[in-house]
């Protein structure tokens, strides 16, 4: 059997709305890797917000913050931090606006106001342990992802005031920020140009709005079928929803289980 890579996002794909992981795709997950293939995550996430699931599938090789932290087998080999300066004026309007920004590296967050009523119904949706304390100066730090906090819409005025950065929104009251160009698919190419592996044998499964370059990119790409309308075009092809066995009936159709 030829060996694939697979790469697999987190919210809506391995785990549920209510961010558990279906038995079947634990079960899955371990059967790819029995039958010889790499399995990886690429995700929006923070190292630290899903090293329990790395450490539930055995999995050591991750794209995160959108494709701005890059590590294989457990050593980094790729980042790409935010603009400091960019960041800091960013920072400037955000608190004119009463829009708090929280900061992000690959150990921490920091929020750069000590309580906001959209910090907490965001993150609380994320289901992690992790919430952002209040410390302005983590600014000072090596970033690689900041989130924003403003109601749909009102990004506009940060997106035609900074092109250092790309504008993910991932909730109704909250978007990532990124490094402008910076996406999964070009975390998942520095990723594989370490790897000896043809893009013929690369795989990717997503859902969200962060995910159309990497579902582009990727020959063999799944959308899920709970996932985002722009996701589901830009796939390959539609599996089922995440809590109807989408990534089972994914693997199946290429013939990786």
């Amino acid at each position: 059997m030829n060996k694939h890579i697979v790469f697999f996002d987190i919210d809506g794909t391995l785990l549920d709305h209510d961010k558990q992981l279906p038995a079947s795709t634990k079960e899955a997950i371990f059967t790819l890797k029995e039958n010889g293939h790499e399995v990886a995550i690429a995700t929006g996430r923070a190292p630290f917000m899903f090293a329990e699931l790395r450490e539930e599938l055995g999995i050591d090789t991750y794209v995160s913050y959108n494709g701005q932290f890059v590590v294989l087998s457990g050593e980094v080999i790729y980042r790409n931090p935010l603009n400091k300066d960019a960041l800091e004026d960013l920072t400037e309007m955000a608190v004119r606006n009463d829009h708090p920004v929280v900061y992000m590296d690959d150990e921490d967050m920091k929020a750069n106001v000590p309580e906001h009523d959209y910090i907490n119904e965001s993150i609380a949706t994320l289901k992690i342990d992790q919430f952002p304390t209040h410390d302005p100066h983590y600014i000072k730090r090596e970033l690689y992802q900041s989130l924003l906090f403003c109601e749909k819409g009102e990004e506009t005025i940060y997106e035609q005031s900074f092109n250092q950065f790309d504008f993910i929104r991932w909730h109704p009251f909250s978007v990532d920020i990124i490094p402008a160009g910076g996406s999964k698919a070009k975390g998942i190419q520095k990723l594989v140009e370490h790897l000896d592996i043809s893009n013929d044998r690369l795989v990717a499964f997503g859902d969200g709005l962060n995910d159309i370059e990497m579902l582009k990119q990727i020959e063999h790409s799944f959308a899920m079928g709970n996932g985002h309308s722009l996701a589901k075009k830009a796939a390959k092809y539609e599996t089922k929803s995440v809590d109807a066995d989408g990534i089972v009936h994914g693997l199946r159709k290429i013939n990786l289980i």
